[in-house]
């Protein structure tokens, strides 16, 4: 998995490509949450327009992020999910936990 950060005022915004899955990303995900959360950056947006694949190991990695960064007083959105995330995130009912958006805009003016 690749990853590419930007910040915009005081929203991080992590564009990710690939596969999130056991061993290959992750752990990835895990790091870059981490690190934005020690740049004193709790509003992160996860971007995935780039991911090819995501397994229960990747989804669940971001269900701990999202439970760190909200623990932190924070918000963690996701953007530019692919049909097939978004199936699974509808299969796993966890599509009602995340904030969602296909607009880089709107999701930043979410905050």
């Amino acid at each position: 998995m690749k990853s590419s950060i930007r910040d915009v005022g005081d929203i991080r915004v992590i564009e990710l490509s690939g596969k999130i899955t056991i061993g290959a990303g992750d752990v990835k995900i895990r790091e870059l949450i981490d690190q934005a959360l020690e740049d004193g950056k709790n509003d992160v947006i996860l971007d995935l327009g780039g991911v090819t694949a995501i397994d229960s190991s990747g989804i669940g990695e971001m269900v701990a992020c999202y439970t760190t960064v909200t623990k932190r007083g924070g918000h963690l959105k996701l953007m530019h999910l692919s049909p097939k995330i978004t199936d699974i995130l509808q299969v796993t009912q966890l599509i009602t936990v995340f904030d969602v958006f296909d607009d880089e805009r709107e999701a930043l003016g979410s905050f």
